[in-house]
């Protein structure tokens, strides 16, 4: 099986070990990255470790970018092509398991995310996913979807589900193409034996009676998350009651969120922006 990885970056800060972990257990590598102008320390860790680099120079979004790694990769023949962001940590041998499990109705495989004490794999229930416990001895747990970092994608997923939902921008991005791979009789796949380390790169509260912390964004990323939850409960992805839970779950976030950050004026502007883009259908980058 050939194995191309596509990496997108943005400002990133030292990638050299990802990037070599990248190169050590995939055929090729491409990374594409976001960074407004590019990035000098990118361009010569990519030249030094004989890594394509695409820049685009501007912030296309990580739908965008992951969809020219992926033309890229097919194009050059990829059998799969596995994704990652700049936050992630590859393990020895990650690749190699994956594939394994890459089998025919699989649209894509992950290994275990995991980010402090929070294990990030969501399987099916009544209401939408939710984090799943990982079972002892099992070898494969069928998600609801997949984190997009780590996760390999057979070729033949891609060129019938298509790529990544190029109006989400960001955010959902990885739920909104499960849901399409999953509805087109596909399966996706989390393997307990490979652990990737994952940092969502955001702070945390800790809220009493509740055992996971909370993650708090930036207002702009608050506004994407609420626009696209918005927008994808009025697609036919997600089960009515999905649909109904999620918009609770959005609702509530976005009061947490006015409730616990100090820039209540800003914050609640982008939210009131993100649920009114959602429910107009106006998706892409903000303010284009």
């Amino acid at each position: 099986m050939i194995v191309h990885a596509v990496a997108v970056t943005y400002r990133p800060g030292p990638v050299a070990p990802l990037l070599e972990a990248l190169r050590d257990q995939c055929d090729a590598v491409t990374v594409v990255d976001n960074t407004p102008g590019g990035d000098e320390a990118l361009a010569e860790t990519c030249a030094g470790l004989s890594i394509d680099l695409v820049t685009l120079g501007d912030n296309m979004g990580i739908a965008t970018a992951h969809n020219i790694g992926i033309d890229i990769a097919l194009a050059a023949g990829a059998d799969a092509v596995l994704l990652s962001d700049q936050d992630s940590t590859i393990p020895d041998g990650m690749v190699e398991e994956l594939s394994d499990h890459l089998v025919r109705g699989v649209a894509a495989v992950g290994p275990v995310p995991v980010e402090g004490d929070d294990v990030l794999v969501y399987t099916d229930h009544r209401y939408g996913p939710k984090r799943a416990p990982i079972r002892q001895g099992a070898t494969e747990i069928e998600v609801s979807f997949l984190l997009a970092s780590g996760c390999l994608i057979s070729r033949d997923a891609l060129e019938n589900v298509g790529g990544m939902a190029d109006s989400l921008f960001i955010d959902h991005v990885d739920l909104e193409w499960g849901m399409r791979a999953r509805k087109a009789g596909y399966r996706l796949l989390a393997i307990p034996s490979t652990i990737l380390v994952h940092s969502l790169g955001d702070s945390v509260v800790k809220v009493p009676g509740r055992e996971q912390a909370v993650h708090i964004h930036s207002p702009i990323r608050n506004y994407y998350l609420v626009r696209n939850t918005i927008a994808l409960t009025r697609t036919d992805l997600l089960p009515w009651r999905w649909r109904l839970r999620y918009v609770y779950w959005i609702v509530r976030f976005a009061l947490f969120n006015l409730a616990v950050n100090s820039d209540r004026v800003t914050r609640s502007r982008y939210l009131l922006r993100g649920f009114v883009d959602g429910l107009a259908g106006r998706m892409g980058r903000y303010g284009q």
